[in-house]
């Protein structure tokens, strides 16, 4: 590796050369709660509008233009592809006589759906999303098989977009049958009998699919054969349109279970009801009628109970059994109660509940018995991430997925009699695990708290301050930010750069407390912890803030948004996707009212004072020197609309010193996440050679 000298008269020049485009500021002013807030840049909300289709178009050719000037990008490119390119497949499901998986040969754009009999027969392709489009970027959204393992129900989404279209494969002759749902959004197919349960919204106004708000989520039932048409509504509640409605049913077909949620300012959890479907019950029983701040999940249905996994009463979450016949909440009986170490998830399979464990951001499986007897805990291969011990009842083995920093997915088979695992399955990827080593660290926040953070690197590096490094956080939704492996970081880590991720409150490694300590008034605790997580790598020499990159998508593009504004000398680099950059108006876009129970509103007074006070469009200051900025974001991405990354590029190119280039690269037919393997590999690569070239790294391959 050789290191960059690059004066800051040289940035300076460099970025000075950057000619943005001009982007047209309108005199739009809103009053919030008596406070004046202009939104100059309303306008490039428009995502059919001719004038929005121009400012893409400019920007991306600025773009495209500053990264085709990087010597080493397409070596990166080619380089992220070789690594990329090893088989890859997913964890057996079993269904039938039959095993179900997903397999990709390497570099294809969507991975395929195989069958075999049994564990070891002969490999049988059944449906191949890469023959959806000529692009490759329509997805495969939902592969539900049904209990019998006679047919498939399966999503295509175009684009990236969040809606699905569901169809359906007679899995006797691999022929298509007429079946097609249409504006499915949330939720997947729940197989029941001779057809499935599934949930949609309207179909929207014509052009506005990928920007309209989302309302009014529906149940119904749809029968083989049949059209969408002569469905049968199961659910619908038309005084709540922000709810929404899914049904699932138990492994044994005996109940259907309705699950409501509506996210709003005063509910994070759901309700939930159930009905015997042998019985023929229309009505859904409620076993937890009011939604509050409680959340409840079915598990299965077991021994003649039904078992939930909640938070009630218990931040970090436990196990209940409850009697279909005494419904009642003083009839529950805790399996699993509550420990220190908060509950992730639980599944079952083989007579047995798995309680999935995050033991400081890592995990831990215990195997219990229906009753709620401990019966022994899985040994995992190490520290890291392990995910699935799903199946059904009468499995005697199960299979479960497992990585680390820098081990990649591998696949094992679970003996539930013995408790013994082995390697499945194992992927084989041209790189050198034992050159890089991973550690565990943890730091104190602004205020005291104790917050984990994930290290890779090199072997061997010196701490001296001049290593590059990225760090990386999401820290909201209650979503963990767990030590799993991605080839993607790879180049990274072989050009010296040291690997960060930071387990910040917002999310769920330490239970539901830990999760509220980073939503709305108090998501500043997300920003500081991850100013404090930047500030430990500096602090300790593992790097220098003229040599730290910030990285996020979402929720994390938020943050990253945020902490480089509260902060912005503290980094060389940034590169925040598909971020929530207006904390103002995500509401008035399709699924963002669901946000606001995490985030707050600025329809409220007090939450206007807050949001206003850390969303990024809002707070970029005028002459500021921020760390040179790639924005990505694409154009059928319907659940971050990509207005947010519009109009917060446009503030920085404004607004900020003209020292360090700000970037904006909007890919085309493509989501929330790559809706390709060759759109994610593009992208990455841009991305990084962006990152290396202003980190001062110039890598050798």
């Amino acid at each position: 590796m050789k290191l960059l000298a690059i004066s800051a008269a040289a940035c300076l020049l460099y970025a000075a050369n950057i000619d943005y485009p001009t982007t047209r500021k309108s005199d739009q002013v809103d009053d919030y709660h008596g406070v004046k807030v202009a939104d100059p840049y309303r306008w490039l909300e428009d995502d059919r509008s001719a004038e929005v289709a121009e400012w893409v178009k400019r920007e991306n050719e600025l773009t495209f233009s500053y990264l085709a000037k990087i010597p080493y990008r397409d070596a990166l490119r080619k380089r992220l592809e070789q690594l990329n390119d090893y088989e890859q497949q997913s964890a057996p499901m079993r269904r039938g006589e039959y095993s179900f998986y997903t397999y990709n040969r390497g570099l294809q754009n969507q991975a395929a759906w195989y069958r075999r009999k049994g564990a070891e027969g002969t490999p049988e392709l059944i449906l191949d999303p890469n023959k959806f489009s000529a692009d490759g970027t329509t997805r495969l959204s939902a592969f539900a098989v049904s209990r019998d393992a006679r047919y498939v129900a399966y999503g295509k989404s175009v684009g990236g977009s969040d809606w699905s279209e569901y169809h359906v494969m007679d899995l006797r002759t691999l022929a298509e049958m007429p079946d097609k749902i249409e504006w499915v959004k949330s939720g997947a197919p729940a197989w029941r009998g001779d057809g499935f349960y599934y949930s949609r919204y309207p179909a929207p106004e014509k052009g506005k699919e990928l920007t309209s708000k989302n309302e009014f989520h529906t149940v119904y039932y749809h029968r083989l054969g049949t059209s969408q048409s002569e469905d049968e509504l199961v659910y619908e509640d038309k005084a709540h349109g922000l709810r929404f409605h899914n049904v699932y049913v138990t492994e044994d077909q005996r109940y259907a279970v309705l699950r409501i949620s509506e996210r709003g300012r005063a509910a994070l959890g759901n309700s939930i009801y159930f009905r015997n479907e042998t019985k023929g019950e229309k009505a859904f029983r409620p076993l937890v009628e009011e939604i509050t701040d409680t959340s409840y999940q079915l598990v299965d249905h077991l021994n003649g109970k039904l078992i939930l996994a909640t938070n009630d009463a218990a931040p970090n979450w436990k196990v209940v059994a409850v009697d279909p016949a005494r419904p009642d909440r003083a009839s529950w009986k805790t399996l699993v109660p509550e420990t220190k170490e908060a509950i992730s998830n639980v599944s079952s399979a083989g007579g047995r509940l798995f309680v999935h464990y995050l033991e400081d951001a890592a995990s831990r499986v215990l195997a219990y018995r229906p009753d709620g007897t401990l019966e022994r805990e899985v040994a995992l291969p190490g520290p890291g991430n392990a995910t699935g011990f799903g199946g059904r009842q009468q499995d005697t083995e199960v299979y479960y997925t497992f990585n680390s920093m820098l081990e990649p997915n591998s696949i094992y088979r679970y003996d539930v009699a013995s408790g013994r695992s082995e390697r499945h399955w194992a992927p084989k990827i041209p790189f050198r695990a034992e050159e890089f080593e991973t550690r565990r660290v943890f730091f104190q926040s602004k205020d005291g708290t104790r917050v984990p953070m994930f290290l890779a690197h090199r072997r061997g590096i010196e701490l001296d301050g001049t290593n590059p490094a990225v760090v990386y956080g999401y820290g909201g939704f209650a979503l963990s930010t767990r030590p799993g492996f991605s080839t993607d970081r790879i180049p990274l880590l072989e050009q010296g750069v040291v690997y960060a991720m930071v387990c910040m409150r917002g999310g769920l490694e330490y239970g539901e407390n830990w999760h509220r300590a980073g939503m709305r008034e108090k998501k500043q605790n997300v920003f500081d912890d991850f100013i404090a997580a930047a500030e430990y790598l500096v602090k300790s020499k593992y790097t220098s803030p003229g040599r730290l990159a910030a990285r996020g998508a979402s929720n994390g593009g938020l943050l990253v948004g945020a902490v480089i504004n509260q902060r912005p000398e503290l980094f060389a680099a940034a590169a925040p996707h598909a971020g929530v950059m207006d904390m103002l108006r995500f509401q008035k876009f399709t699924i963002g009212w669901n946000w606001v129970a995490e985030y707050g509103s600025s329809d409220n007074g007090p939450d206007f004072a807050y949001l206003r006070a850390y969303s990024p469009v809002h707070n970029v200051k005028e002459g500021a020197r921020y760390p040179a900025l790639i924005i990505t974001t694409a154009d059928h991405d319907d659940r971050v609309v990509p207005a947010h990354s519009f109009k917060y590029a446009a503030a920085m190119q404004e607004k900020a010193a003209r020292e360090n280039p700000v970037l904006i690269r909007i890919e085309t037919q493509s989501g929330h996440g790559a809706s390709s393997t060759s759109k994610r590999l593009a992208q990455e690569a841009d991305v990084q050679a962006f990152l290396m070239k202003n980190l001062g790294v110039e890598p050798r391959f």
